[in-house]
């Protein structure tokens, strides 16, 4: 079945409506799709990105069911079964016992969390953006344990070292990555 990006937002929403939950499908979204490019996966790049855009698909309305639900919900429409193995793994270790495999469910796991920390840390900026974001700040971030303390640090470690990289690395691609449709997503979110 093919599953356009319309037909993925049109899920998404029928059971998420809090702003804060949609701007972060969205920010994981465009930071799949940064990586199915930047890791040689073009071909892949929707895919990458409808993944990013559902990986949180249950977590409004089903919160204690998170995963479970989605892989739920998203086998009654008979979604490609690749899809919903990536968006069950990344609750790998939380609410699921399915490990990503596939480097896109790595990149998932990885940076579905630090999209959450780098993002409560550009708030705390003057330019409440990323584009002027260093990889200090956020590691600074990091280390304080009271801020954006929902952002599981294990959770970002265990997914750099699942992609083989430094946390440094995982926290500079990041950001990178956030930075390219940060400003159509603020339009978008109004």
């Amino acid at each position: 079945m093919d599953f356009t990006r319309g037909q993925a937002w049109g899920l998404l929403t029928e059971y998420n409506k809090e702003p804060f939950h949609l701007r972060h499908a969205l920010t994981v979204e465009g930071v799949m799709r940064y990586f199915a490019q930047a890791l040689g996966y073009g071909g892949e790049t929707d895919f990458w990105g409808i993944a990013g855009l559902l990986h949180d698909l249950d977590f409004e309305q089903f919160p204690e069911q998170h995963c479970i639900k989605a892989a739920e919900l998203m086998q009654a429409r008979g979604l490609d079964a690749r899809l919903i193995h990536a968006v069950v793994s990344h609750g790998y270790g939380i609410t699921a016992d399915v490990r990503p495999e596939h480097e896109m469910e790595k990149v998932l796991f990885a940076t579905d969390e630090l999209t959450g920390l780098i993002g409560a840390a550009a708030l705390m900026r003057p330019s409440k953006s990323v584009q002027d974001m260093e990889a200090k700040s956020v590691k600074k971030k990091f280390k304080d344990k009271k801020f954006a303390a929902g952002c599981s640090r294990e959770v970002i470690r265990q997914g750099a070292d699942m992609l083989g990289w430094t946390l440094d690395e995982l926290v500079e691609k990041t950001i990178l990555a956030m930075r390219v449709d940060e400003q159509a997503i603020n339009k978008a979110m109004g």
